[in-house]
């Protein structure tokens, strides 16, 4: 009798934590083809788990328990040749879902690599850096129209799911804040974003930009010591908002490194995701749950 008390609560739990997964519709581009099937693996080299090669678009959906109507879709980062789908996604979504806010963790199209694309991407790194950009060109618009699809989802489907349609957020880390940026530069208004937060955001594959008339409230997020060098033209970002006299608001932590996501270094970035809700508290644009 304990043996199937206890299968039926694991069955139970699995059951809980067992997410929705929605397919997002998208155009094809003749020049971007992929012949190995997408992959979920712990990847030795960033140690940590990894998505690789998506070729269709989805949201893996995470509803909060007592939703306060505002939603925030997730980009994982991994250089658009992999999605560093833990510390940057789903471990986000949960942190997220228990403020109240409902969590889409965005799989937006990848660079088609064998089987191994993390692999790939850190020898391409370290013998020629130049391929990197030739491969990721023609990926990163597919992946800013997969950014812009799950607003139009979101906003869709917000009534159903208890949500609002004019507070739904985007936040992106390193690659997924390039498509941030770019859903931010390329939306409409079915799809325009009600915030983002671009978290160390990969701003150089973008290229120049201009900042939209109706530019949303944006929190940036970086270290300055980004491995990456992302800490200027994350500034630049910043700097950007502010010289346009729109809403923004900016996090610079002086350690944190490149991708600190959710880890915990025992550093003041730890922190980072509490800073933003504070201030989505403060910008009205979520507010506090009662637990």
């Amino acid at each position: 009798m304990k043996h199937f008390i206890l299968l039926t609560c694991i069955f139970i739990s699995m059951n809980v934590l067992a997410q929705k997964m929605v397919d997002l519709p998208f155009e094809t581009n003749a020049e971007v083809t992929w012949t190995t099937p997408e992959n979920e693996y712990y990847s030795d080299i960033w140690g940590t788990k990894v998505v690789t090669n998506v070729a269709i678009p989805r949201l893996e959906v995470y509803e909060a328990d007592q939703p306060n109507g505002t939603s925030v879709i997730v980009a994982p980062g991994g250089g658009l040749y992999g999605l560093s789908i833990n510390s940057e996604g789903r471990d986000v979504a949960k942190w997220l879902n228990k403020q109240g806010i409902t969590a889409f963790v965005l799989k937006y199209r990848l660079v088609p690599t064998g089987e191994d694309g993390i692999k790939e991407i850190t020898d391409e790194g370290a013998s020629n850096p130049a391929k990197i950009g030739k491969r990721v060109t023609p990926v990163l618009p597919l992946s800013i129209a997969d950014g812009l699809s799950a607003i139009t989802y979101v906003r869709t489907n917000a009534n159903e799911m208890k949500l609002d349609p004019n507070k739904i957020g985007f936040m992106g880390f390193s690659a997924g804040g390039a498509v941030t940026m770019g859903v931010t530069f390329n939306y409409i208004e079915e799809n325009k974003p009600n915030f983002i937060v671009p978290v160390y955001p990969w701003m150089t594959v973008l290229g120049e930009y201009t900042v939209p008339q109706d530019a949303p409230p944006m929190l940036v997020i970086c270290a300055s010591d980004d491995l990456l060098g992302l800490a200027k033209p994350s500034t630049d970002l910043y700097a950007a908002w502010l010289t346009n006299g729109k809403n923004t608001g900016m996090h610079m932590y002086s350690k944190g490194g490149h991708g600190f996501g959710m880890k915990t270094q025992n550093l003041a970035s730890d922190d980072w995701i509490s800073q933003f809700h504070k201030w989505a508290i403060t910008e009205g644009l979520t507010v506090t749950t009662n637990k």
